[in-house]
This record gives C-alpha cells, structure tokens and sequence, in this order.
C-alpha cells in the first residue's frame, strides 16, 4: 500500500494546498478495515459529503455548458459522469487503490480494482477536500478529474444509456419493449452477472459485469448496435424514387 503522502503531494499540486492528512486518510479507510480495526473511523460520512458536493459541481458545470439541453439530456449527461463506473475509472487514472486501507477480506478478494470501493473513494477524497479547504478546492480537484469525462460523455449520445437508446430502436422498429434475462455466479462478495437482452424473441445483445446494471447495460449496448445497424441497412436497401417534374401529357 503506497503512504497517504504521497497522495497528498499529488493533490497539493493540483489543488495548491495541502489537505489535513488525518482527514485524508480517514477518507482512504474502508469499512472492511474499520470491522477489523476496532471500529476506526472509516470514509462513509466523507463519502456521503463528496456526493453532494460532486454532484452540485457536475450540474452546475453541464447546466452552463449546455445552455440549449432539455432538463431530461441534462440528467443523462450527469448521470454518465457521476456513476460508480465513471468514478472508478477516474480513480484509476491516479491509482488511487493503492491507498486505500482494506480489511482482509476485500484485499483477498481485489477490492482495490472493485469500481464500487474506487467510486466511493474518490467520494470521500472529495468530500475531504471540501471539509479541509473548502469549495473552491474540491471545484477545482473535481475539474481536474471530471472534465474529461464530461467533455466525453457529450458526445456519446446514445451511449449516455443504452438500455433506454435500445428500448427506442426497439420502439421504432416495432419490436415490443426488450427484456433482460440475468444469471449469476460466484460467491455473494464477487459476483458475476450475465445479461442477455431479448427483443422480438430473438437474443440481440449479451453482457457481463460485477453488477446487474453493468451487465445489462453491455447487453443493451451491443442490441442497439445491431438494431441500429439492421434498420440502416433496410434504408440502404430501399429503392429509390425518383422526383418527377410533371406528368406529360396524352
């Protein structure tokens, strides 16, 4: 496990003021290690800080950003930035698991590359942030984080949420609503979820995951893929008419 001070250096550069590093490592302490630990404080309060705290800075940034979106594509927008994969994924980026103290269980089990524990992390980083040196800092520690994504998640349109994309192509084609069929396995502390997305009886798409909604949204994803591509190729197919000037006459 890599010395919270050296994630403080990194943050220190980033933010330009150095956090309290008790607070800092209280919000690097999961729970699993607070069960083993005599109950030392653990990151759950920074956790639940972070969230508002991240959620009031993405909104507000998307709600300037986008002047002409709809309430309903801004909620997607947020939605793409501010979920447990798109944090995990960010938390990745500065290694951010190699700090996290971990109880036994979770370490044996790779809890430092488990998107839930990565998302909730980079939560209570925030929220440490916001409770040592306020909002101005963890703005600019968000932006520093986030922006990429954001600028991402713009233009993915339909990948924003695949499985209300595909629900629409099925619509269009007249297809019904799709369904989702989702098996299990392992033991209930690393499950692993398979989804596989039924439209008009036929198994269009298939996922895999961690989670139930990762899984289905993989599956949604590649069923609007091939939906997508199978209504594209009818217009290709199409025969084309041609505009006529008139009708000549007899």
């Amino acid at each position: 496990m890599r010395p919270v001070a050296e994630l403080n250096d990194y943050l220190t550069e980033v933010i330009g003021e150095r956090c309290d590093e008790a607070l800092l490592q209280r919000a690097l302490t999961h729970r699993s290690f607070s069960y083993e630990n005599d109950e030392r404080p653990h990151n759950e309060r920074l956790e639940f800080l972070g969230d508002s705290v991240l959620g009031v800075v993405v909104t507000d940034t998307l709600y300037r950003t986008h002047p002409d979106l709809s309430e309903g594509q801004l909620a997607k927008l947020r939605a793409a930035v501010v979920n447990s994969r798109a944090l995990a994924e960010v938390a990745r980026t500065v290694d951010l698991g190699a700090f996290v103290l971990l109880g036994k269980g979770e370490e044996a089990t790779g809890g430092r590359d488990k998107d839930s524990i990565l998302a909730d992390t980079t939560e209570a980083v925030i929220g440490c942030v916001y409770l040592a040196l306020g909002l101005p800092a963890a703005d600019t520690l968000i932006h520093h984080l986030l922006d990429p994504v954001m600028r991402r998640s713009a233009d993915l349109g339909a990948g924003l949420d695949w499985k209300t994309s595909l629900q629409e192509v099925a619509s269009a084609a007249e297809l019904g609503p799709p369904e989702y069929v989702l098996d299990s396995e392992g033991p209930d502390h690393d499950k692993r979820f398979t989804a596989r997305v039924v439209v008009g009886g036929e198994v269009v798409g298939t996922g895999l995951g961690r989670s139930k909604k990762l899984a289905e949204q993989q599956a949604a994803e590649q069923g609007w893929q091939l939906l997508t591509e199978r209504a594209a190729q009818v217009v290709a197919t199409e025969p084309r008419v041609e505009p006529t000037l008139g009708a000549t006459a007899d």
